[in-house]
């Protein structure tokens, strides 16, 4: 009998999330674990595949966390349970314990009322293009074979995975620990009182760093909006500026996200956070640098720099590592502070991010003000619009003719690129809220403006 899926409810390629007692409901959660099951069983051939299950700190986490294990018990999967941790931690797990998939109970960006369940392969990564719509066919139509009494799965705890994340983390060949923790960096935390705070606080204290925390308690009980952008760091800005700290560190609830505050106490874009690890990865290997669509220039500036190719990959995670894979890039990431890093693994993790952000000022020996003061000026403008169902086809065509672009680019929506001018528009569907997202950049507010308009205008808005 075909799942009646609610309407509010926000499925993609790398799972499903809503509203907590809406959209998001215990029979939903139920029925996406077990068909997550029944797809994982099928794709590794085990008649006992292991299951790694995580969660962020969000008060609905423990209630569906608890549902996805017995969902996943009640198709014959084993689950490992390795409660409040980053998502990078979680897919670390996979491939150090040799699991068949995982996942993860957050809603990473999205608002405090908001839980979701993301959902990797045994790759360590989140589900692709390919492989999404064959574990959907269990959501949707197909039957879940239930695992008899004797069958059902066991849960095992596993206390050891943050500990593991952070061995990797240390490891990286090019980190100098020992000169790190001379340096004696004084950081800004801001852990939102998410998954963060049980992994990042450990890593700062291993570089020797001096911390002074903000929002540390892993509790749920967000201490600002959960999206680590500029807007919403004003807090870590005064931190910074009233203990005169060398920067401030801020992650979204499931740590796989990281913003920067610079010494002068200025949020500086979450762009930067992926330029300036290219820019330290670059300096000891070269080789190409992936992206998606909507990031900033400045990871151009660096890849350009260091003499390597960019490549732009759509807007998804996934996507980004799937490219990397085939090009051999030596970083890639995504502009909303996400770092993927292919010596630790294909996903974004924010607490890589903070030990390549620290090696790149240690190396450098500037302030962060003055790093970034020395990079072009560019200015993002990003505006929403509500997104019905239907083609925009039509639309982007129109704007192709209407803005006459030398570049275009329909991987993910439609970009369009003026390279020489150093300015871009990105129009594109999201694929976790219903709304349709325009990106411009440009040397200049007024200019990134513009190219906002001139779309609005093409789809018919003011």
């Amino acid at each position: 009998m075909p799942f009646d899926i609610p309407s509010d409810l926000m499925v993609s390629v790398s799972g499903v999330r809503g509203r907590v007692g809406a959209g998001m409901t215990p029979e939903v959660v139920a029925r996406f674990a077990s068909a997550f099951g029944a797809w994982v069983r099928e794709r590794s051939g085990k008649s006992r595949p292991k299951v790694v299950l995580g969660r962020d700190t969000r008060t609905s986490g423990p209630m569906f966390s608890r549902i996805v294990a017995g969902a996943l018990q009640s198709v014959g999967c084993d689950v490992i349970e390795i409660g409040v941790a980053p998502t990078p931690t979680a897919l670390y797990a996979i491939r150090e314990l040799e699991a068949d998939g995982a996942i993860v109970v957050t809603a990473s960006h999205n608002p405090v009322e908001w839980n979701a369940l993301k959902l990797a392969s045994s790759e360590g990564m989140f589900l692709d293009a390919d492989e999404a719509p064959m574990m959907q066919a269990y959501v949707n139509d197909r039957e879940i074979e239930r695992a008899s009494w004797d069958a059902l799965g066991e849960v095992i705890t596993d206390d050891a995975a943050v500990q593991r994340h952070l061995d990797a983390v240390l490891g990286i060949t090019y980190l100098d620990r020992d000169a790190l923790r001379e340096r004696r960096f004084r950081v800004g935390l801001e852990c939102i009182n998410g998954a963060g705070t049980v992994l990042l606080p450990r890593l700062l204290e291993e570089l020797g760093c001096e911390v002074v925390g903000l929002n540390l308690e892993p509790t749920g009980r967000f201490g600002r909006e959960p999206e680590p952008v500029a807007e919403n760091l004003g807090d870590l800005e005064r931190l910074v500026r009233e203990h005169s700290l060398d920067i401030g560190l801020a992650t979204d609830p499931d740590a796989d996200r990281l913003s920067l505050v610079s010494d002068a106490g200025r949020a500086i874009g979450e762009d930067f956070t992926l330029a300036l690890a290219a820019a330290l990865v670059l300096r000891h290997r070269k080789g190409p640098v992936v992206t998606n669509l909507s990031t900033s220039r400045v990871v151009q500036d660096v890849a350009d720099a260091a003499g390597v190719e960019l490549q732009r990959a759509p807007v998804g995670e996934i996507n980004v590592a799937r490219r990397m894979e085939q090009v051999g890039a030596v970083i890639g990431g995504e502009g909303n502070g996400g770092v993927i890093l292919p010596d630790v693994q294909l996903t974004r993790d924010a607490a890589v991010a903070v030990a390549l952000v620290l090696q790149m000022l240690l190396e450098d020996g500037r302030k962060l003000s003055e790093i970034v003061a020395g990079h072009v000026g560019y200015t993002i403008v990003k505006d929403k619009l509500p997104r019905d169902t239907g083609s925009l086809d039509a639309a982007y065509a129109m704007l192709e003719d209407q803005l006459g672009a030398p570049r275009s680019d329909r991987q993910d929506g439609l970009r369009l690129d003026w390279p020489e001018e150093r300015r871009w528009v990105h129009l594109r569907a999201s694929g976790t809220e219903p709304i349709l997202r325009i990106i411009a950049e440009a040397p200049s507010e007024e200019g990134a403006r513009e190219l906002v308009g001139k779309a609005r205008a093409a789809l018919g808005t003011s």
